[in-house]
């Protein structure tokens, strides 16, 4: 089995609806974490996984609605004897463990072994049997990065760009894979409107367009932002106007099999 199941689906500002964005890799009921929002532990057991499964836990950066759960997360699992490797840029790992310090998170008397591996754009390494992960660049902020999964035995591979403006080579890195989850946080008009939001993030029309020229089979867009007023149904609809592919516009709690929908697509 390899699942993805999303703790969270919005920007920085929750809704009823949409917390901060996070999503969970599940293969054969080992877990990969990407990011860590507020209430990781209930969101995980809301799609019926088991938080001490979590092998890694990858960041992308650290502004606070991508990484304030982890102090959080780690004191549920302190109790318990594992190992968790957490990943991200250098600039993250040490703000992770500034963070942990703050709430002696780190102690020799807690079960759960942190370890930390600062990562370089474009360093490639094994997760888990059988997927390999490698970080890419990402211009959003200086502790950025965005990282691309493959799944050797499943033969399918996922990028996700973290948050971001469109960046050309992240699109040619991506070229032709079967999984895009990239940050769309508003329709375009928005960007019309607050012409700096481009510099931090992408619009759903030129999502739609860069997914397209880069061959993308099924496009997940993500990081709705929460305090301006759109339905998700626009988003779609600007996306459609250039993209052909497969859209799936998440919800949060949502779970996807990704071997089933890559089948689907075939």
């Amino acid at each position: 089995m390899l699942e993805l199941g999303f703790l969270g689906t919005g920007g920085a500002v929750s809704t009823a609806e949409r917390d901060n964005s996070s999503f969970l890799l599940n293969k054969e009921s080992d877990l990969i974490l990407i990011d860590c929002p507020g209430s990781p532990v209930s969101k995980i057991r809301k799609l019926q996984s088991n938080p001490v499964k979590i092998k890694h836990i990858m960041i992308t950066h650290v502004h606070p609605d991508h990484i304030y759960g982890l102090p959080s997360l780690l004191h549920s699992l302190m109790d318990v004897k594992i190992r968790i490797c957490v990943f991200g840029s250098d600039k993250a790992i040490r703000f992770c463990q500034d963070l942990l310090d703050l709430f002696h998170l780190q102690s020799k008397k807690a079960g759960s072994r942190v370890e930390f591996f600062p990562l370089e754009p474009e360093a490639t390494f094994s997760l888990l049997d059988g997927v390999e992960c490698t970080a890419s660049e990402n211009p959003h902020h200086p502790s950025s990065l965005g990282y691309r999964f493959t799944f050797h035995k499943a033969g399918l591979n996922l990028v996700y760009s973290g948050d971001t403006p469109i960046y050309p080579p992240l699109f040619r890195s991506a070229e032709n894979v079967d999984f895009l989850i990239h940050d769309c946080s508003a329709p375009s008009r928005f960007f019309k409107q607050f012409p700096q939001l481009s510099t931090m993030h992408t619009h759903a029309r030129d999502l739609g367009r860069y997914a397209q020229e880069a061959g993308i089979k099924c496009l997940i867009p993500i990081h709705f932002f929460g305090e301006l007023d759109y339905s998700v149904s626009e988003i779609e609809e600007e996306i459609g106007e250039s993209f052909t592919g497969k859209i799936i516009v998440p919800k949060d709690l949502q779970k996807i099999l990704l071997a089933e929908e890559k089948s689907k697509e075939a």
